[in-house]
């Protein structure tokens, strides 16, 4: 407790010791122990940082590593390096712009004895390349039929697009309407890149530069579309919206009537195909029945009960085959891309999601059969063409499956009946006989033959 307050409170004071030069030279000796025992803070480290390290307790470092010592300087900050040299002197010198044409003269900061150089900020000063003409250039090829443009118009706008590098906005702002007539933004584009391309067509057009052709009336109607466009009313925009709402719905309707349609196609073609298996069923009970009547066949059987073979047949050859013939006759169905969106011609190439992996294969064979150019140029004719042809090519692929599985059965039961009957082969209908394959070759070598399918 201090003095003050102890006098404050009535408090009486503790004696204070006699100073004198022993206790003087004790105290600052242990003072100087004590510093000379502290660890020191490295230069340009912070005090803060420091405290972290060690603290008045005399504290070990933590056991992880670090790098008090600076070494490297790292602590340190970069401190300016005050010599006794005197100081260079600088003085106000003046300076001229070279992209200026009118002379100024300007001032700037510099050191005395320092050599003169080109303004830093020159080299920004680039200028479009524009061409120019003379009265004989004008009269040969630059005179107009119509009054819209002269001569004088013509001048001064180059040399409006000479002082404004080609900014047709601020070139029709600086126009000069009371002297030559009132222009737009697309008039003035017109007519310089009409000039601009009559006389490089004069001259004689480099193989490495082309020439732009400004289209004015697309650009005015343009225009004219974004005006009406903008100054639509909040009514105008809401049956805007609806008619687009009515659009979505008739081609979700008409996406439902072309599903439905194929639905009912299916079922007409899955009819078709029952009505052809169940004739070729008639056809083979028929010659079953034919072939179990005979003496023969009946005394071969009771043989063959009595022996009891381990061999048995299978339960039922027809349903084999009208499991084969399960062909579709759609093909592929290709997706149609008459959308609001914007979507390249060839995706229209592009094969359904929903087709297999055995199929795409099937139909790479089929084209390295045939020799066909998988990636065709996709103009319209040829996408229509290229997708017609390889639903035809999937279709072929079904169809010469379900044939060999038919050919297959036929070629079994034929050889059961001979196997049932010694001595006696079976005479396929025609309606049973397997049909003609005509390939590239046969087709050449046999332009007249006929070929039958089933």
């Amino acid at each position: 407790m201090s003095a003050d307050v102890r006098d404050i409170l009535d408090i009486e004071r503790a004696n204070t010791p006699e100073l004198t030069r022993e206790t003087f030279l004790a105290t600052k000796k242990r003072n100087f122990e004590r510093a000379k025992n502290a660890s020191k803070r490295p230069e340009g480290m912070h005090r803060e940082v420091f405290a972290l390290l060690y603290n008045d307790n005399k504290d070990g470092p933590p056991l992880l590593p670090d790098n008090t010592v600076c070494v490297d300087n790292s602590y340190k900050q970069a401190k300016a390096r005050l010599g006794m040299r005197k100081v260079r002197k600088w003085e106000w010198a003046p300076f001229t712009n070279p992209a200026r044409t009118d002379n100024a003269i300007f001032h700037h900061w510099k050191r005395v004895g320092e050599k003169e150089k080109e303004y830093v900020f020159a080299k920004f000063n680039k200028h479009l390349e524009i061409p120019s003409y003379t009265m004989t250039d004008y009269n040969a090829h630059l005179r107009t039929n119509t009054q819209n443009w002269n001569k004088a118009q013509t001048d001064h706008l180059f040399d409006l697009a000479k002082q404004f590098d080609l900014r047709f906005i601020v070139m029709a702002d600086r126009w000069d309407r009371e002297q030559h007539g009132t222009k737009t933004v697309e008039d003035l584009k017109e007519r310089y890149y009409e000039v601009v391309g009559l006389l490089t067509k004069a001259r004689g057009q480099p193989s490495d530069k082309k020439t732009y052709v400004y289209d004015g009336d697309h650009e005015r109607r343009r225009k004219d579309q974004l005006k009406k466009l903008f100054d639509r009313t909040l009514m105008q925009v809401e049956e805007e919206q609806m008619l687009l709402n009515e659009l979505k719905k008739i081609e979700a309707r008409k996406k439902e009537r072309e599903r439905k349609t194929q639905d009912l196609q299916k079922l007409i073609s899955q009819a078709d195909q029952v009505r052809t298996n169940m004739w070729q069923i008639v056809n083979i009970n028929h010659l079953s029945d034919a072939a179990s009547n005979t003496p023969s066949t009946r005394k071969y059987e009771k043989k063959l009960h009595k022996k009891k073979l381990h061999h048995q047949p299978r339960p039922s050859k027809v349903d084999s085959v009208v499991n084969a013939i399960e062909v579709g006759t759609s093909g592929i169905k290709f997706a149609d891309l008459r959308g609001s969106g914007v979507s390249l011609r060839s995706q229209k190439m592009k094969l359904p999601a929903n087709i297999g992996q055995r199929k795409v294969k099937a139909l790479e064979q089929c084209m390295q059969e045939f020799k066909v150019d998988p990636a065709p140029p996709p103009t319209e004719d040829i996408c229509n063409s290229f997708n017609e042809m390889r639903s035809d090519m999937v279709l072929l692929g079904e169809l010469r499956t379900a044939l060999n599985t038919c050919i297959y059965e036929i070629e079994s039961l034929k050889h059961q009946y001979e196997a049932a009957c010694p001595g006696k082969s079976l005479s396929i209908p025609p309606t049973l006989k397997p049909p003609v394959t005509v390939t590239p070759e046969t087709a050449e070598a046999n332009n007249s033959t006929t070929t039958t399918t089933t």
